[in-house]
């Protein structure tokens, strides 16, 4: 191949991996207690609109809205910005239909309140879950 043709395979590669790349670091690890999901569970769960999973009620929580993890899941899995996201709470909030998930202040207590609450959820990147954790959606 020659330098050209290698030079224009590469760039094409990357940018078909370079997205996956970007979010391959983000998972939601679950307290024992709770089961595998896929991402519309994910989306229901974190705007209220489910409270339990397989008979389990759940107890989602936020990482601060700074955090970089926070940044991608509210952007690649619930499709909203922050300001969007807050609107909505604000809504279902005033109608009486919750309030949002608790931020936390930072991933080690995220994981401390999945590794004691029943129910627990918290999304993290993939290098911070310690082993053994219940990693119940990946994308």
């Amino acid at each position: 191949m020659n330098t050209k043709r290698l030079s224009a395979w590469c760039l094409g590669v990357a940018l078909l991996v370079g997205p996956v790349a970007a979010w391959a670091g983000v998972v939601l690890v679950g307290h024992a207690s709770v089961h595998k999901v896929d991402q519309d569970t994910v989306q229901r769960i974190y705007s209220g609109r489910m409270i339990e999973v397989g008979g389990v009620a759940v107890s989602p929580v936020h990482l601060p809205a700074s955090h970089p993890a926070r940044q991608r899941f509210m952007a690649d899995v619930l499709q909203q910005t922050e300001e969007q996201y807050l609107a909505y709470w604000t809504v279902r909030r005033y109608v009486g239909k919750g309030t949002p998930p608790p931020e936390l202040r930072s991933v080690g207590e995220a994981l401390a309140h999945v590794a004691r609450t029943p129910g627990g959820l918290a999304y993290v990147d993939e290098a911070d879950v310690p082993a053994g954790a219940n990693v119940i959606w990946k994308r």
